[in-house]
């Protein structure tokens, strides 16, 4: 009885999370009309993808052993609210949705490399940096291309969007799908980070959300364990957005890696009820994006952003990049490191909270008082 129970409890959990992350039909798709570029204020974000070409959504959930290469210019509406993705619907209106201006789906790695080359040849020499944005778990390829314009919207990005589009299956009910594509997905993530560098990039900062960040530790792990050296060269930075990680898994991942590239931010937040979810699944109490209390990492050189009090709404596993107040706060500094490189009190000046240094790593409580400064 017990046994035939197992999976009878695992279904009700999927489904929970079905009914807390999709909304009811079919998940919207991009949109291409070049006229919306002189509605909206247009983000350029360049993807590389191991999904299938797919007709009807551009690429698909089927994995592709080869690594695919396209182009996005995607116009934010004026209408735009902090924090949200306006969908288009069946009448697009450029003065409220998201419309992509222009589609370029490239040939070969070359014209990839060449068109990349350009945008960052348009950033003072020595700032040349780009953001790789993995995507998280359920993510269709337009979810991923509209997250990222978003958030380059939102935070005011200056460096050069990448969007790296692994095969997930878009489904609340493909967990297992996914979370064997985030090892099939390794190799391709690889390519695209020595592409990006090899395209002028003085930087590349990595960034991974929830089961995506599972992706980026274990590209990281693997670049470390075929040359150690590599990491220095090619990575500038990672931040983990609610990674959706075993704690044990991930300290393992760490010790593999060595030094880890800095900096290096945690965002985590103990409402998250997306990874309360994920740690009854695998049958763990805790995920990495849950950590709180920084002596658990309190022997690796990370800083912790606890989101908790920024985790509202039904699911509150992407607050970073939804939450208008946090959203405002991060925009006062003008990164991570920054916050940290004059203070040596341990009081971070740029990034509004309660800050607590335990060994190597800090801890930063975001607070949403803060939100009001200007």
């Amino acid at each position: 009885m017990k046994v035939a129970l197992v999976p009878v409890l695992r279904f009700l959990l999927t489904a929970a999370i079905a009914v807390l992350l999709t909304a009811c039909g079919p998940r919207p798709v991009i949109v291409v009309d070049e006229a919306a570029a002189s509605v909206g204020e247009v983000q350029r974000v360049f993807v590389g993808t191991t999904r299938q070409r797919d007709p009807e959504t551009r690429f698909g959930a089927e994995r592709s052993g080869d690594l695919a290469f396209a182009r996005y210019d995607v116009s934010v509406p004026p209408a735009h609210e902090t924090g949200r993705i306006e969908w288009p619907r069946q009448a697009p209106d450029a003065t409220q949705h998201f419309i992509a201006t222009e589609e370029v789906l490239f040939q070969g790695v070359g014209e990839f490399r060449r068109d990349l080359r350009q945008a960052l040849l348009t950033r003072p020499v020595g700032k040349r940096v780009a953001i790789i944005y993995v995507h998280g778990f359920n993510n269709t390829f337009s979810d991923g291309v509209y997250r990222l314009a978003q958030m380059s919207h939102d935070f005011g990005l200056p460096d050069v969007a990448v969007h790296y589009s692994w095969p997930s299956a878009g489904s609340a009910l493909g967990y297992a799908y996914d979370h064997d594509s985030v090892l099939f997905a390794r190799d391709g993530l690889e390519e695209l980070l020595s592409v990006v560098r090899s395209a002028g990039a003085n930087e590349v900062l990595l960034v991974g959300h929830s089961i995506g960040a599972q992706l980026v530790m274990e590209t990281l792990r693997q670049m470390a364990i075929a040359n150690p050296r590599s990491l220095d060269r090619q990575v500038g930075g990672v931040v983990l957005l609610s990674p959706d990680i075993d704690i044990d898994l991930f300290r393992q991942q760490a010790a593999r890696i060595g030094d880890l590239p800095q900096p290096f931010a945690i965002f985590s937040s103990d409402r998250d009820r997306a990874l309360r979810l994920s740690a009854r699944l695998t049958g763990r109490t805790d995920r990495l994006g849950n950590v709180t209390d920084p002596e658990i990492l309190s022997d690796l050189e990370v800083t912790i952003f606890d989101l908790s009090e920024f985790s509202d709404g039904p699911v509150g596993h992407f607050s970073a990049a939804t939450s208008p107040a946090l959203i405002r706060i991060l925009k006062l500094a003008p990164g991570i490191e920054a916050a940290f490189a004059n203070d040596p009190s341990g009081r971070a000046g740029l990034i509004p909270g309660t800050v607590l240094t335990v060994q190597n790593a800090t801890q930063v409580i975001l607070n949403p008082a803060a939100a009001g400064v200007q």
